[in-house]
């Protein structure tokens, strides 16, 4: 890994390869090395102290094999991780390697998308508790009123290949209605965790017409392209052999299994890790 320096993509499970297609689609000249951390999914229940530890030791682990450039691909990471791993461990551990969310670069697009400026959010338990993208709106745009609704179901169904069975019918439809239900001029949603972007086409059959669903992944890539193009110290560090790899915290063979399920096309080279 000495002459490799890919850009590192983390999440908590599978939520992040919808992230990492939508990078690879767009800037396809790098090298990328994924991390799940599929043995400890999900995130999005988990205290502040435990998430922050956990993705502390996914982006060490990342940058001892060689990412000079990490991306959060987990809503909740960014949430209650990024700001302190920005501020107090890379100064430490090396000040000239950056790790970017995703909460930031979403939101940067929305004020535009919003006719009515009233915005709803479906996102993990730990991403609306932490208030991280209600704080952010209000830097960027004041005039914007965010509700936030907490679908502590949706992971596991998702993670569990149960996204588009009709069980999970009860848990989108009943999120969708309380949503609407605390504010009725809501005229986009956001999809505040990755995983959720498999459960879009479940999502809109529950949606009243003219409601704006937007998912991540491509404005995602789009300011990571924006980036590198305005800091040439780090595009220069980075190798590209467009190769992709993919490591794993649970069993390579059922990593996968679903990650192709996810990607819609074989996934190899995967590798089981340990990070602590």
């Amino acid at each position: 890994m000495s002459n490799n320096a890919p850009i590192g993509i983390f999440d908590s499970g599978y939520g992040g390869l919808t992230i990492l297609e939508k990078i690879r689609a767009l800037l396809p000249q790098y090298d990328y090395l994924y991390l799940g951390d599929n043995a400890r999914t999900p995130y999005g229940t988990r205290s502040f102290e435990v998430v922050y530890q956990f993705t502390r030791q996914a982006v060490r682990y990342l940058f001892d094999a060689g990412c000079p450039l990490v991306i959060l691909a987990c809503n909740t990471a960014s949430a209650k991780a990024l700001r302190t791993i920005q501020q107090c461990d890379l100064p430490q551990i090396d000040p000239t390697r950056r790790v970017l969310g995703v909460i930031r670069p979403t939101i940067e697009i929305i004020d535009s998308l919003s006719r009515t400026k009233h915005i709803g959010i479906f996102g993990t338990p730990g991403t609306i508790t932490s208030q991280s993208y209600a704080l952010e709106i209000e830097k960027l745009y004041p005039h914007v009123t965010l509700v936030g609704e907490a679908c502590p179901m949706w992971v596991p169904l998702v993670e569990n290949n149960e996204y588009d069975a009709p069980g999970a019918d009860y848990f989108v439809k009943q999120h969708v209605e309380h949503l609407l239900a605390q504010d009725a001029h809501i005229d986009t949603i956001l999809l505040g965790c990755t995983h959720y972007s498999l459960l879009m086409d479940k999502i809109r059959r529950f949606l009243p017409a003219g409601i704006t669903l937007f998912p991540q992944g491509k404005q995602v890539a789009d300011r990571l392209q924006d980036y590198l193009l305005r800091h040439p110290e780090m595009e220069t560090r980075l190798t590209g052999g467009q190769r992709c790899r993919f490591l794993t915290t649970e069993p390579a063979a059922k990593f996968a299994e679903a990650a192709s399920l996810f990607l819609k096309r074989p996934v190899r080279e995967v590798e089981q890790v340990m990070i602590e």
